[in-house]
């Protein structure tokens, strides 16, 4: 395996997109086509050389980007319609809906978040992610109104990919330190 930096050779990038691109809806593909461009990047990528490894960091960077912007044509470009949860929290419904559920009602308490990829590795159909989540408690909290507390908190999500989607995901966030910095949690 070679570890690589933040980059793959654009001839593996190439291959990999015309992977997708040949596997998915016009519509994703027109939308992924011209927003792959935007997609934040890793600071730090160790994967092996391949096609499928450059595609399953394109699928990563995919819904680590729906994150950071909220914009939900990333989640579907990343996210199998038959995607499942495996550390489904309670009161999320199962499959694509659950994360565009969550991170509406993240961007509701903190609008102006932001998710940085500090590092990405990948091992066969396997994805492992670690998530930087920033930004500012201004909105609303269930009942909690934020009074402008800076927010920043981890997260760590195992992807299984499939036909070049996420297919499967475990995560784990921070919720602990989380909640202190919204003043839910002494």
């Amino acid at each position: 395996m070679l570890i690589r930096p933040t980059f793959f050779r654009p001839a593996l990038l190439a291959a990999a997109a015309l992977t997708l691109l040949t596997t998915q809806p016009a519509a994703t593909t027109a939308f992924a086509a011209t927003a792959d461009a935007d997609l934040i990047r890793a600071d730090h990528v160790a994967a092996p050389d391949t096609p499928q490894a450059a595609a399953a960091v394109l699928t990563a960077r995919r819904y680590a980007t729906f994150w950071h912007t909220g914009d939900a044509r990333y989640a579907t470009a990343a996210l199998s319609p038959q995607f499942v949860d495996r550390t489904l929290p309670a009161g999320r419904v199962q499959g694509p809906q659950g994360p565009l559920d969550a991170s509406k009602a993240f961007r509701t308490a903190v609008p102006d978040m932001r998710v940085q990829i500090e590092d990405m590795v990948v091992a066969g159909d396997r994805v492992s992610v670690h998530l930087h989540f920033r930004g500012h408690f201004t909105g609303e909290f269930g009942r909690t109104h934020g009074q402008n507390q800076p927010i920043d908190f981890q997260a760590f999500d195992l992807y299984r990919i499939a036909d070049g989607k996420i297919a499967e995901n475990w995560h784990l966030e921070d919720n602990q330190t989380l909640l202190r910095q919204m003043g839910l949690q002494p």
